[in-house]
């Protein structure tokens, strides 16, 4: 478990090294003076008629789906029971490790609120490690997101000297507290919803001994602290008016803590932050609707190598071992404000043009699709039309990339942003992408596939490519094609992943990855790190 260093509830502490002193105004302010200065290349760039020509840090030979070399790590990762071990996806590249073993005892028990006969209970032990501390500790973590609010309600037990892990119960509402900016009320009343599901879960007995806390992500964070601050007072009030539970932090949770805790929940369940491991651990990308993340734990092969300090360096004791993370949140960078951003150029590209046609050329919509977009305000008619495809879209996503601002702690990924270059410090760990990455990519993949960052490239060419495209490589897929009809806008989304990766984190095309969202039954994300961390503090019962 974590080890804390001080008595409060944050367990799991950064490096607070000082910052490149880089402020946000600066950063946006310079983006829209690259924006600006490009325009007029850009028109023609995209538009204009003219051979293909790769860009430097493209790579025009990214292998077709079939071309891909087998064997590859599967896109979904092993059906991983918190209570064995597991034998961890391999590369062909690297050595094979041991299996790893995962943090609980041998004994199989319910996976599952549905097959837990006993929730007061448990099957691992009839009495705690010590008398201090109940048998059964039940835990609530709620993840107020900026596209929806999500309750994740832990069962633990407690019969060895760390709580061990059972399972979750999980129940989500939309939309986000973020879109009662001006009623906080309402606001706190929207997870009345889940607060119920885990009245209806958490025996009696454990209730006022159950802590909760509130997190809110970039959502929240971009309202503003007096906005963010009123919506967050009401939800305390309001669950410690309503409802037994122990209520802890409820707040805005920092962008580094947010990343750190999906790469905990992930390589805990896992089984390499076990005693035993002798596997490196995953890399993480979580990608969220106004953020992304990264954290991985840097190794170099040799004595030149090292982290540098400041914000990005967080230090980590988690099962008594160290761990030093590079990490960092990219606020703005989100699956949702990165349409905003390609939408918004696309429509100011429009506005210096001599058409008269009400609708917008988008090449980030598959081609011959159609879509009503909010931009400023306005809602706006938008077409893939002709110009709809891959090529064209990603010129857009690397100007929205920002790649060239200023690097002033180098290596930079993009935004100007300190990061060790991957290929020296991880070079062959496996790497897992979360969230949006889950949701887009998986429903397009035949089960079993394996995915390389050029396989993304290859699904968003023929995403973009439109219906002629799909009936070819998804025609027999019926749920596939649905998810593209419904979706114009899939074409943007994969295009800007791959971006993301290949440009602005600068993965290979030939980088084996992993998609993940749950492993048996729980949910992948920073939930379960953070309530580690909560349950590693100081808990006090309700009175």
């Amino acid at each position: 478990m974590l080890s804390p260093r001080t008595a409060n509830y944050e367990r799991i502490e950064g490096g607070m090294g000082p910052s490149r002193g880089v402020s946000k105004d600066r950063t946006l302010t310079w983006k829209r003076f690259a924006i600006l200065a490009a325009f007029v290349i850009g028109l023609v760039y995209f538009f204009g008629p003219r051979h293909t020509k790769d860009l430097p840090w493209t790579d025009s030979s990214v292998p077709a789906a079939e071309d891909i070399e087998e064997p590859l790590p599967t896109k979904h990762l092993p059906p991983v029971r918190p209570t064995h071990p597991t034998q961890l996806p391999q590369s062909e590249h690297e050595p094979q490790a041991p299996p790893t073993t995962a943090p609980q005892t041998d004994i199989t028990g319910p996976a599952s609120f549905e097959e837990d006969s006993n929730p007061s209970g448990t099957v691992h032990c009839s009495k705690p490690y010590s008398h201090n501390l109940p048998l059964i500790q039940w835990a609530l973590m709620v993840d107020a997101g900026s596209t929806g609010s999500r309750v994740h309600v832990y069962k633990f037990n407690n019969c060895k000297v760390n709580p061990s892990y059972e399972y979750e119960v999980f129940k989500m509402t939309q939309p986000g507290l973020s879109s009662f900016a001006d009623s906080p009320e309402k606001a706190a009343q929207s997870l009345d919803v889940l607060l119920d599901e885990a009245m209806r879960v958490i025996p009696k007995e454990y209730r006022k001994c159950a802590p909760v806390e509130v997190k809110a992500t970039a959502g929240l964070r971009l309202l503003g602290d007096e906005k963010s601050e009123a919506i967050l007072r009401k939800v305390r009030e309001r669950i410690e008016e309503k409802y037994p539970f122990s209520v802890g932090t409820v707040e805005v949770m920092a962008g580094k803590d947010e990343g750190v805790y999906a790469w905990i929940t992930a390589n805990y369940l896992l089984g390499t932050l076990s005693d035993d491991s002798k596997s490196h651990t995953y890399a993480v990308l979580d990608l969220g609707g106004a953020s992304t993340q990264i954290v991985f734990e840097p190794k170099w092969d040799d004595n030149n190598g090292k982290l540098e300090d400041g914000e990005h360096k967080y230090d980590l004791r988690f099962n008594s071992k160290d761990h030093v993370l590079y990490q960092h949140s990219y606020l703005g960078y989100g699956l949702m404000r990165a349409r905003r951003s390609v939408h918004q150029l696309v429509e100011f590209m429009n506005s210096i043009k001599t058409s008269t046609s009400p609708m917008i050329s988008n090449p980030c919509l598959a081609k011959g699709t159609t879509k009503s977009i909010e931009v400023d305000g306005r809602e706006l008619s938008m077409a893939g039309g002709d110009v709809g495809s891959f090529d064209a879209c990603n010129r857009i996503v690397q100007l929205v990339m920002a790649k060239d601002s200023v690097c002033e702690l180098k290596p930079c990924s993009f935004d100007g942003v300190y990061q060790p270059s991957l290929l020296d410090s991880f070079p062959g760990g496996k790497v897992l992408l979360l969230s949006y990455f889950f949701d887009r990519i998986d429903p397009l993949l035949p089960g079993g596939k394996g995915l390389t960052i050029g396989g993304i490239a290859d699904l968003a060419k023929d995403v973009c490519a439109g219906k002629t495209a799909w009936l070819t490589r998804w025609g027999n897929d019926p749920e596939a094609m649905e998810e593209l009809s419904g979706r114009p806008e899939h074409c943007l989304d994969l295009t800007f992943m791959h971006g993301l990766l290949q440009l602005g984190y600068e993965f290979d095309s030939a980088r084996e990855v992993a998609i993940g969202k749950k492993i048996a039954g729980t949910e992948l994300g920073w939930c379960l790190g953070a309530t580690l961390a909560m349950i590693g503090g100081e808990l006090k019962c309700r009175a």
